[in-house]
């Protein structure tokens, strides 16, 4: 079992940026992969960023192309996600999570995922 602990969220001016952190325990991150999801209040969750384990292939939604970077470091047990240039469409809970890479299809899909932190706020307003 691995557990997930985000951290690092907060207010920010539009133009802003944030740096989030996900700790992992329980388990080692190796062999899987690793993502941010958010959600904000009346949308359903969407995939923001994930990175592979198997062969560093990242994702990132439209939405954060270029503004956004995922990053991971297994030894410390962390996946980051550095937001910048933000804009007040940023606004969600930001969850991270992370899934066995063996029978993965979909790099990014939300049904893939079987760890979930519990999410951090984040809130892009002047």
């Amino acid at each position: 079992q691995v557990q997930l602990v985000e951290s690092g969220g907060g207010l920010v001016q539009p133009g802003g940026s944030l740096r989030l952190s996900c700790a992992a325990s329980g388990y080692t991150l190796d062999f899987y992969a690793v993502g941010w999801f958010r959600q904000a209040p009346g949308k359903e969750r969407e995939g923001v960023s994930c990175l592979s384990d198997r062969d560093g292939r990242t994702y990132y939604s439209d939405a954060v192309k270029g503004r956004f970077t995922i990053s991971r470091d297994n030894n410390k047990k962390m996946v980051y996600l550095e937001m910048n240039s933000l804009k007040p469409e940023d606004t969600a809970v930001y969850y991270c999570a992370a899934a066995g890479e063996l029978l993965m299809k979909n790099l990014c899909g939300i049904d893939e995922y079987d760890y979930w932190g519990q999410g951090t706020q984040v809130t892009v307003s002047s």
